[in-house]
């Protein structure tokens, strides 16, 4: 039987992801052979460059030359970070499985003495790639400075001791997932440090018209994830996608009530906007078009126009 080859990139928490994608489909289908092919993708091309606001609205660059390959056929499907992934794919293109979300909290990578970020010292130097991360930090303590901070997740831990940094700021489910939860100083709640669209969720994505590869990764669909993360996306598309303002949101259900926290900031100016909508789960798509239409509203239309000129 023909085996099915994942592209992925070549870091060491995309293999990870890759090799976890790997075994649950094998777990699935003990028959079927699984094979991981690596791709260099822009993204990590200029790996030491500032990103901007969200990685997803820097046209794929994660992604796109993945999608290429699986275009021409060299692999059958793809494994992302879908914080990583565009909101619209070319119609070739399916997002086929999205499995259960790992921790969607950013994480601080402190000295040993901080046990939580109100501990960190006056005027402390934190490092991170993020706009999204950066507007807030400075809006919860106005003495920190942020510094622009590239690299995977074993190199930034490494450069905060490198450059003197105070801490860094990494996603918690990278951490994790690489065992180095050890070095986590404190979590900040989602709530506190709203965290990147579809952070902590993997993507599977697959030709739209590719029947056998469908059927192999169907059982790792979550459906809660999906109805979360489908919502964050919504939200994202409404506000516009494309463009490199600073902007997070996060769908959470309880029980059959949903949340859904999300904020818009000028990096330039430090305004930041955020809006919670809550409601039954079964309107989670239109709480996330209400949110980002209140946004819109109350001056995120502007901050847009801003950071297009």
């Amino acid at each position: 039987m023909k085996p099915l080859i994942i592209g992925s990139r070549g870091s060491r928490l995309a293999l990870w992801q890759s090799n976890f994608i790997k075994d649950e489909i094998q777990k699935a289908h003990p028959q079927l052979r699984v094979e991981i092919a690596v791709i260099k993708t822009t993204g990590d091309k200029i790996s030491e460059t500032a990103l901007g606001g969200y990685s997803g609205t820097g046209k794929g660059i994660f992604v796109k030359e993945i999608e290429e390959a699986l275009q021409r056929g060299e692999v059958d499907l793809a494994v992302h970070s879908l914080k990583d992934v565009p909101t619209e794919l070319a119609q070739d293109f399916t997002l086929a499985a999205i499995p259960a979300r790992a921790d969607v909290r950013d994480a601080l990578v402190a000295g040993p003495d901080i046990r939580n970020w109100v501990d960190l010292p006056a005027g402390a130097t934190l490092g991170t790639s993020s706009l999204r991360r950066t507007v807030q930090l400075k809006s919860m303590r106005k003495d920190f400075t942020v510094q622009v901070l590239r690299g995977n997740v074993d190199t930034r831990i490494r450069k905060r001791t490198e450059l003197g940094l105070d801490g860094v700021i990494l996603a918690a489910a990278g951490l994790k997932r690489l065992g180095l939860d050890e070095h986590v100083s404190c979590f900040f709640p989602a709530d506190v440090l709203v965290p990147a669209v579809g952070q902590g969720a993997l993507a599977i994505e697959t030709r739209a018209d590719d029947a056998r590869v469908l059927d192999a990764v169907a059982p790792l669909e979550d459906a809660k994830t999906r109805a979360c993360t489908d919502a964050e996306r919504v939200f994202l598309a409404r506000m516009g996608g494309g463009c490199q303002v600073p902007m997070g949101a996060h769908a959470e259900i309880t029980n059959s009530t949903a949340r859904f926290t999300a904020l818009v900031a000028s990096p330039s100016r430090g305004e930041i906007l955020r809006h919670t909508s809550e409601g039954d789960q079964k309107r989670l798509p239109e709480l996330a078009q209400e949110t980002a239409d209140y946004l819109l509203s109350h001056g995120a239309d502007r901050i847009l126009k801003e950071l297009e000129l």
